[in-house]
């Protein structure tokens, strides 16, 4: 049975195709690529069909990570078929538990930077949309240092329902 992650930001163009691009990776580089799908969406639909913002894009390209990428808001009704669904900031984890139709939906949002043991009380990876192209590498330095983390969570999860 498929694990499946999907990282949610505010308009699906920054920081969650950041995280979807590194995550993948990180996945495709422990094996875990048959057995892990990971996406992203935004909380809101201003973007739909957009690809990353440029900025994004050259960030990732720039550091190894696949690029390309389709914007789309997230829907009530994928908590479903969702395993865990990382938020990228406070705001976008309310806004996730809110829409969740259940307890245990909600429970299964979680903080990426959570994952991060060195990251302490600031959890929030900033957007960079209004800033400049070094606001962008923050963010990747912040999804990569928090990627790890969440690979072992999402691992021991995968080899328990294996078992």
């Amino acid at each position: 049975m498929t694990y499946r992650v999907c990282f949610v930001c505010t308009g699906n163009i920054c920081r969650s195709p950041m995280a979807e691009s590194v995550f993948r990776a990180h996945v495709a580089e422990d094996g875990l690529d048959g057995l892990v799908e990971v996406d992203s969406a935004g909380t809101g639909g201003w973007h739909e069909g957009d690809g990353a913002d440029p900025r994004t894009v050259s960030v990732l390209e720039a550091h190894g990570y696949d690029g390309a990428h389709t914007a789309r808001q997230f829907q009530p009704s994928w908590f479903s078929r969702l395993d865990l669904v990382v938020a990228l900031d406070h705001g976008h984890l309310k806004a996730l538990r809110r829409l969740a139709p259940n307890p245990q939906d909600a429970a299964k949002v979680r903080l990426l930077r959570s994952y991060d043991p060195s990251a302490g009380d600031d959890l929030d990876v900033p957007d960079p949309y209004y800033g400049g192209m070094d606001g962008f590498e923050e963010c990747l330095e912040m999804v990569e240092a928090a990627s790890e983390g969440l690979l072992a969570a999402v691992r021991e999860d995968v080899e328990g329902r294996v078992a």
